[in-house]
């Protein structure tokens, strides 16, 4: 291996806290499904493992990259999301990483953003993330119920006080 070697991949910046973590990674599509019964995001890659990149500069913190193939941010949103787990006759059993994908899909979908799927070749990069979440939209207080598997609908939410927090 050379040190002149190139990385495979796009290069997307994240916080230094997310750098060591064995959270998973959630990668969600908007915009890319087109037709008349769709979902308006869609899971492109759920993982634990991960490519980093650490940047240094001269009397700089060290900055922290993903390398993701692939990566448009026009289209995409990347999340990362503890080990979720469900209750199973009184045992908690763990979530598999597309079951968590399609629980932050479906928990976050009403905040898609609805274009085109198509976009000029020149474009910019847009200045508005692909999903915008609102302002009373803390993952930490929310419980997704999850929907049965023969219903199509969304998962209901539910805000719970966080412990510490007035409720609003």
């Amino acid at each position: 291996m050379s040190i002149f070697s190139r990385r495979q991949g796009t290069l997307v910046p994240i916080h230094e806290d997310n750098a060591h973590t064995k959270d998973w990674l959630v990668l969600l599509e908007a915009a890319t499904v087109v037709g008349q019964d769709r979902d308006k995001l869609r899971v492109a890659l759920t993982t634990q493992d991960r490519k980093l990149v650490k940047k240094r500069r001269l009397f700089r913190k060290p900055e922290y990259f993903l390398v993701l193939d692939g990566y448009d941010p026009r289209i995409h949103a990347l999340y990362f999301c503890p080990q979720l787990y469900k209750n199973e006759d009184g045992s908690l059993v763990p979530l598999s990483g597309p079951e968590i994908g399609q629980l932050m899909a479906q928990a976050l979908e009403g905040g898609a953003i609805e274009k085109s799927p198509w976009y000029e070749p020149a474009d910019c990069v847009p200045k508005d993330p692909v999903i915008k979440a609102s302002p009373g939209m803390e993952f930490d207080s929310l419980v997704v119920d999850a929907a049965d598997p023969k219903a199509g609908a969304p998962a209901p939410l539910r805000a719970v006080a966080a412990p510490g927090k007035p409720k609003n």
